[in-house]
């Protein structure tokens, strides 16, 4: 009776152990599993982020490329025979709408806060006309250096509005800026007068004086509004830039629409508000609004080097297909030119202080 007492009781101490490591076991395969789901969800994490920044990364070179193919494209026997203030005004009218219709997605999600609310006070507001303004003259003199530059000429002058920006980041936000920053600022200016050598006339640079003094004019404004509109930004971080954004535009809208009044009244009045419009000028309207957008969203969903491998590819991609529709010539200046652009750009990005 002993031996089958003590016989039973190992039976039952060797079924506990049993039981316990069949516990251990299964623990260790749930631990297994999940440790096996979390990697999986932070590759398909990741596998989203880097599509997504693929996406952006596309949609902002293809818009900034054919920015300026689009407005050279437009013309007709070298003129706009449409009024470019009604363009600008069109412009800033649809990035408003698109404000809007976001702000309409983000009340029906997360209904209406003190921060994403339209009602504003004149504290806030006030500082808006001031940016519009800025863009109003830049935007318009975007049509008129076409009339001394081409269009891959104006995609490595518009890289001057780096050097406005960051002199003015300098003067007006305090910030410092790294010796590599600086540097780059110097490549950029060399890249951008390599790119414009001419060998093939008497002329040494083939962007005239005009053309010059229209980049340089255009940078500085787009340096300062830049800056400025930042400046407005920070000054409230956790207002919705969406709201922000529909009073910039707003304030877009009533100075395009004096411009319309002023230059362009006894045209939109006579021949109508859309005369001289064709396939291409809506293009090239819905074109300049979506950088706008495309642009908040690179800020939102990838990072800064997007928007400099943007830039790069977009002089290239604009001096190709310049070739075939406007029978451009790429010289090998250009080339040399569009590189060091491309490495000053890269450097500016990469030498920024943390």
């Amino acid at each position: 009776m002993e031996y089958r007492k003590i016989k039973g009781d190992d039976d039952e101490l060797q079924d506990d152990h049993d039981a316990a490591s069949d516990l251990e076991s299964l623990k260790g395969k749930s631990h297994t599993v999940a440790s096996s789901n979390i990697a999986l969800a932070t590759l398909g994490g990741e596998r989203t982020n880097w599509k997504r920044k693929g996406v952006v990364t596309c949609a902002l070179t293809i818009l900034t490329s054919s920015q300026a193919i689009l407005i050279v494209w437009s013309k007709r026997a070298g003129k706009y025979e449409y009024s470019v203030t009604t363009a600008n005004f069109l412009v800033e009218t649809l990035k408003c709408a698109l404000s809007l219709l976001a702000l309409t997605r983000i009340w029906k999600n997360d209904g209406v806060t003190d921060d994403n609310r339209l009602s504003t006070t004149y504290d806030e507001v006030k500082v808006f006309p001031i940016p519009a303004a800025l863009y109003l003259f830049k935007n318009l003199l975007q049509y008129y250096i076409f009339a001394y530059v081409d269009a891959p000429g104006y995609q490595i002058l518009k890289n001057l509005n780096i050097i406005s920006t960051g002199v003015l980041y300098r003067i007006i936000l305090k910030k410092k800026l790294s010796e590599i920053q600086w540097a780059g600022f110097i490549l950029l200016c060399c890249g951008c007068t390599t790119a414009q050598l001419n060998s093939n006339s008497d002329r040494v640079l083939q962007t005239s004086l005009p053309g010059w003094i229209m980049a340089i004019i255009m940078a500085l404004l787009s340096g300062f509004a830049g800056v400025y509109t930042e400046a407005i930004i920070k000054k409230r971080p956790s207002r919705n830039i969406n709201v922000q954004n529909f009073w910039l535009y707003v304030f877009g809208m009533a100075f395009n629409a004096v411009a319309i009044v002023i230059q362009d009244f006894d045209a939109v009045t006579n021949k109508g508000f859309f005369h001289g419009y064709s396939f291409i000028t809506v293009v090239m309207i819905l074109n300049h609004a979506l950088s706008g957008i495309a642009v908040s969203m690179v800020m939102k969903y990838a990072d800064n080097i997007v928007k400099v491998y943007s830039t790069s590819v977009a002089m290239l991609l604009t001096a190709v297909v310049s070739v075939f529709l406007f029978n451009f010539h790429l010289s090998l200046a250009f080339f040399l030119g569009s590189t060091v652009v491309s490495v000053s750009v890269y450097l500016h990005s990469a030498g920024k202080l943390r």
